[in-house]
């Protein structure tokens, strides 16, 4: 039988005018502590977000989804981030805020590919 890890699970919501509350999924983080691995995978539906909010900077919005995605890549984009280890790294990126895009509730399951994970739930819960 393959060996299944723990795996946790992050959405990434876009919130364009927080006082309202209103969100719309537009991203993934994924964290497998077995592997040392923590990923995140975004995708922007312009049209929701220009729905909830006309005025929205979608170009700002884009580049907070892709800084996440920096932080879980390390290395140069990461900022201070680049030299904690992956489990830091999830921690940091699902810590509660009051921006734009906000970290959602974590969740965990079972998988043999974590990074398998990352375009799975991004399918299931974004696109």
């Amino acid at each position: 039988m393959t060996r299944r890890d723990v795996f946790e699970y992050a959405l990434l919501r876009v919130v364009p005018r927080v006082e309202r509350g209103e969100c719309f999924n537009a991203g993934v983080l994924v964290y497998c502590r077995a592997h040392a691995f923590v990923a995140a995978r975004t995708h922007l539906d312009e049209a929701k977000l220009k729905a909830l909010d006309p005025d929205a900077d979608v170009v700002g919005v884009r580049a907070a989804l892709r800084a996440v995605e920096g932080v879980c890549g390390g290395g140069e984009g990461a900022g201070q981030a680049a030299d904690d280890d992956a489990g830091r790294r999830f921690r940091w990126l699902i810590a509660p805020r009051s921006t734009v895009v906000q970290p959602g509730a974590v969740h965990s399951g079972l998988t043999t590919d974590p990074a398998g994970e990352v375009d799975r739930l991004l399918d299931l819960l974004v696109r």
